[in-house]
C-alpha cells in the first residue's frame, strides 16, 4: 500500500484519500496500486457498500506523475500497468463510486469521474484532460464517455486544446451533481455516501449495471490503452516530456508522429 493513499472503512463506506499534497496528489504507480487494491477489496467485501474518493490539499489530483510518464517514454519502467489496472477496476466496479473534487483534477483526475456515480465539486474545481498536450490519447474510455456526456465539440475542446472546465460549467454539462464551497465538500459527499449505505445493495448494483455498457467500456479502454502505450514511445511524446522537464514549451513542428 502506498503511504500517499489513506484507506479507511467506516460504517460500510470505503474512503480512499490521496495524500500527496506537496505534489498536488500526482499519482505514482504505488498510489495507483493502492487505489486498485481498494476497489478490488470493495468488490469482494460485502460489508463495503460505497467507495468515496477524495484528495488532501488544494488539488484533487494533478493526474499521472509526469516523471513516471517520462521514464515510460524512455522505456525505463512499466508503471503504466498500475495505471491501467486502476482504470480497468473503475470500469468494472459494481459498488457505487463517489468523488469529492477540489482544485485541479487533471487527466485521470477528470476521466475517473466518468465512472463515478455521484460527483461533488468544490466551487474552485477545474477539470482538465490535456492528453494531446503530452502527445498522448485519452484513457479510461473517456474518448467515448466524455463526448456522450457533454457533446463532441466540448469534449474535443478539453482533449485537443487542453482547456480546463470550471465547476459551474461542469455542473451545467452534467459532469457533477452539485457545486459547493470547499469547506462543505467532504460533508456533502459523505452525506450522500451514508444515504447510499441505507439503500438495498442488490438494487443499487442492478441499477448501476443497467446504466453502464460494461462490455463497450472495456473494449474502448483496451483500444485506448494500446494507443496510449504506442504514443508514449513516439518522438512527439519524448519532446513533450523533455520540454516539461526543461520548463519550456514543446516544439512539435519538425516531428512526425
Amino acid at each position: 500500500m502506498s503511504e500517499h493513499v489513506k484507506t479507511e472503512v467506516t460504517d460500510g463506506i470505503l474512503v480512499l484519500t490521496l495524500q500527496r499534497p506537496d505534489k498536488k496528489n500526482a499519482l505514482t504507480g504505488a498510489m495507483y496500486d493502492s487505489l486498485s487494491e481498494g476497489l478490488e477489496r470493495a468488490e469482494t467485501d460485502h460489508s463495503i457498500k460505497v467507495v468515496l474518493f477524495q484528495g488532501d490539499g488544494d488539488s484533487f489530483t494533478a493526474g499521472n506523475d509526469l516523471a513516471d510518464f517520462a521514464s515510460q517514454a524512455r522505456g525505463k519502467n512499466s508503471e503504466e500497468s498500475s495505471a491501467f489496472r486502476f482504470i480497468e477496476n473503475l470500469g468494472k466496479a459494481t459498488k457505487p463510486l463517489i468523488a469529492a473534487v477540489q482544485g485541479n483534477a487533471v487527466g485521470i483526475g477528470t476521466t475517473m469521474l466518468l465512472h463515478c456515480d455521484l460527483v461533488y465539486l468544490a466551487d474552485n474545481a477545474r477539470l482538465m484532460t490535456p492528453f494531446v498536450n503530452l502527445a498522448l490519447v485519452p484513457e479510461a474510455a473517456s474518448s467515448w464517455l466524455l463526448p456522450a456526456r457533454i457533446g463532441h465539440v466540448r469534449a474535443y475542446q478539453m482533449f485537443a486544446l487542453g482547456e480546463p472546465m470550471d465547476a459551474a460549467t461542469a455542473l451545467a454539462c452534467g459532469l457533477a451533481n452539485a457545486v459547493v464551497p470547499p469547506t462543505d465538500l467532504r460533508q456533502k459527499a459523505m452525506a450522500a455516501a451514508v444515504t447510499l449505505t441505507k439503500r438495498p445493495a442488490g438494487s443499487l448494483s442492478a441499477t448501476k449495471a443497467l446504466m453502464r455498457e460494461h462490455s463497450r467500456i472495456a473494449a474502448r479502454m483496451a483500444e485506448e490503452s494500446e494507443l496510449f502505450k504506442q504514443r508514449l514511445r513516439t518522438r512527439e511524446a519524448n519532446e513533450a516530456f523533455t520540454a516539461f522537464a526543461e520548463r519550456r514549451q514543446p516544439d512539435f513542428s519538425k516531428l512526425s508522429s
